[in-house]
């Protein structure tokens, strides 16, 4: 058994010595893990692997510290700490049972985290090309499918999907996938041209995009600051009447540029409102559980 001595100076503990050992070092940081202080995780897995960096759980330590970094919300430390794993492993093909594996899957998570939608295909695209195991490649583009699907890019993420070999799609659910992801284009949309042109009358964008508080209070200040303005001006007060127009053409022209960007919004949040349903009905929960062997593969299905 590997160990170190430490020996604690002072009065109160002259002459007391502690013997730290890898099993002792690696159970206190995974007590810390397991607690979710993950600070002192990292610290103590650190430490770990300084002590201890010929043993064979130095991988185990550096993939615990990139997921401390991940459930703390610190991503691009995260990124940096799985990448240590894929420097360590280099080229070589990489196995089901290999921990490099799952830090390549946790790396694109954080980019998709991070809103780097490119940095994480190209993440799943290196991992593909590194090994020889059909069952990654297959489940690297279903990943790689998903992350382009939730950012919008329908198209790629259609290609991506085609990638995993026909006999294997059914295994992934993608022949219902795909006929629901056909349904995207039957969503309710509004035009923002459209949108924009309504708003000559003021509000009717607003109305049109089904902002109807929006259109309301839009219609009556617009409304009221003409009214305002021309009262000003039949009344002799050019001054207060130009004053008031000035006022009123930053209303109007905000109706008109609301009621547009209403459009958009509108259309956004359809889509994502399309994206989650289809991702609680057909996305796999495709999770990488730590193993003695390695990790093991986990498929589940939402209902």
């Amino acid at each position: 058994m590997c160990g170190f001595l430490l020996v604690q100076s002072g009065p109160a503990s002259a002459g007391r010595i502690l013997e730290v050992d890898a099993d002792r070092q690696f159970d206190f940081a995974g007590h810390l893990f397991d607690k979710a202080d993950y600070d002192r995780a990292v610290t103590e897995y650190e430490r770990f692997i300084f002590l201890f960096p010929d043993n064979d759980r130095v991988v185990d330590a550096m993939y615990q510290i990139g997921t401390a970094y991940f459930r703390s919300g610190r991503y691009p430390d995260a990124v940096e700490a799985f990448s240590r794993i894929a420097d360590r492993h280099g080229t070589r093909p990489i196995s089901e049972s290999d921990t490099v594996l799952r830090a390549y899957y946790r790396i694109s998570e954080c980019y998709v985290r991070m809103g780097a939608t490119g940095q994480a295909v190209n993440t799943l695209n290196n991992l593909a090309a590194l090994t020889d195991s059909h069952q990654i490649r297959d489940e690297v583009r279903y990943r790689m499918g998903w992350v382009l699907l939730e950012a919008g890019l329908w198209k790629n993420a259609a290609l991506a999907f085609n990638e995993i070999d026909t006999e294997r799609q059914e295994r992934y659910g993608l022949p219902e996938l795909f006929d629901a992801m056909g349904e995207y284009q039957n969503i309710s949309r509004k035009k923002p041209g459209f949108a924009g042109a309504l708003a000559v009358i003021p509000g009717l964008g607003y109305l049109y995009c089904e902002r109807y508080r929006d259109a309301l209070v839009s219609f009556f200040l617009n409304s009221g600051m003409m009214l305002a303005t021309y009262t000003a001006f039949r009344n002799d007060n050019p001054a207060l009447g130009g004053l008031l127009a000035l006022v009123e053409s930053g209303f109007y022209s905000g109706n008109i540029y609301g009621s547009i960007t209403s459009a958009h919004k509108y259309n956004q949040d359809q889509t994502e409102r399309f994206i989650s349903d289809i991702r609680t009905r057909y996305k796999l929960d495709l999770s990488l559980s730590p193993t003695r062997g390695g990790a093991l593969l986990s498929l589940r299905y939402s209902f």
